[in-house]
């Protein structure tokens, strides 16, 4: 019979914020709260997109509503080590771990506020489409591409 835990050195840790390149404060709301009094599971990837999206819109490298490209989520994943729950509003932690043709790897550390460790991190890719015909499209847009060599840990893609 096999163990199928991972050996600690496999295990996912909390990561400190100098691992991350960006932070935003984001505030929790009553409702997301769970039964159990922490946030609920589906809140953190809420936080995660936030964070991100909220990122590209600001800095004018994403623009919504009229933009040729848009990035669809094809991939998310959370580790989480400690609850977080409204009212404490997050830190969220932003950097990018791949930049691709079409494709980008954002990593997202969720911090209680002034938490030296992430409570959560967690990942997705946004691939980057053609909003009308929905196909990737064949480079990332250069405003896009200079905004997210900035969140690199280093500062290249």
């Amino acid at each position: 019979m096999s163990d199928a835990t991972p050996a600690a050195a496999e295990r996912p840790l909390a990561e400190p914020r100098s691992a991350y390149a960006r932070f935003r404060r984001l505030g929790t709301r009553w409702m997301d709260n769970d039964a159990y009094g922490h946030l609920n599971n589906v809140v953190y990837y809420s936080l995660f997109d936030t964070a991100v999206n909220a990122t590209l819109i600001e800095a004018g490298a994403l623009d919504i509503h009229h933009g040729d490209a848009i990035g669809l989520v094809v991939e998310t994943h959370c580790n989480f080590f400690a609850s977080l729950a409204f009212p404490e509003p997050v830190d969220a932690g932003l950097r990018v771990a791949r930049i691709g043709s079409a494709s980008v790897r954002y990593e997202i550390g969720l911090f209680a506020a002034d938490a030296p460790l992430t409570a959560a991190r967690g990942h997705f890719v946004h691939v980057y489409v053609d909003r009308l015909t929905r196909r990737p499209v064949p480079a990332l847009p250069p405003a896009l591409r200079a905004l997210l060599q900035t969140l690199v840990p280093g500062g290249a893609g």
